[in-house]
């Protein structure tokens, strides 16, 4: 799907720059063509000076996007997800990263959070980039409590894992 939405925009690189901004972030496009999270309002030329590109660049891929129906359905449905990964030292939680070989597999995250639930360690929240928006998807899981190390090696031992990492 990223693939066929950035094909939309294939002649401009700074079109591009603004929907991947759009997608990584979770900001929808409302009826008037106004980038938003939620209810608020986020600036164009907030989000031209985060990409580094012209306003109108800004003006010209919202315009685009209500004007595509794929992409207007998209995008005004798109919402962003708190993620407590950076909070994390804050509140003395940790993160998991998980770097699968083929993120397409079936079964990883039910596999991995099976195996932390299975040893009494309560999860605080799970995100897996998807395959189709980055090359190189990963599981993060936050946790209450630091992984042992011998539930570590055992993540490391499956098939699955390429890499493996803590903080």
């Amino acid at each position: 799907m990223f693939d066929e939405i950035m094909e939309k925009f294939e002649g401009s690189p700074s079109q591009q720059a603004v929907i991947r901004l759009l997608l990584e972030r979770g900001f929808s496009v409302n009826d008037d063509g106004r980038v938003v999270s939620g209810g608020i309002e986020i600036p164009n030329t907030g989000i031209a000076r985060e990409i580094d590109v012209d306003r109108r660049v800004v003006d010209s891929t919202t315009t685009a996007i209500l004007e595509d129906e794929e992409l207007r359905r998209i995008f005004q449905n798109i919402s962003s997800i708190p993620s407590l990964m950076d909070l994390a030292p804050v509140l003395d939680l940790s993160v998991l990263t998980i770097e699968p070989n083929d993120a397409e597999q079936s079964g990883i995250v039910a596999e991995v959070t099976s195996r932390i639930a299975d040893r009494g360690i309560s999860i605080r929240q799970t995100i897996s980039e998807d395959p189709e928006f980055t090359d190189e998807p990963k599981l993060y899981i936050v946790t209450d409590e630091p992984i042992p190390g011998d539930l570590l090696n055992e993540l490391s031992g499956l098939a699955f894992v390429r890499r493996i990492s803590i903080a």
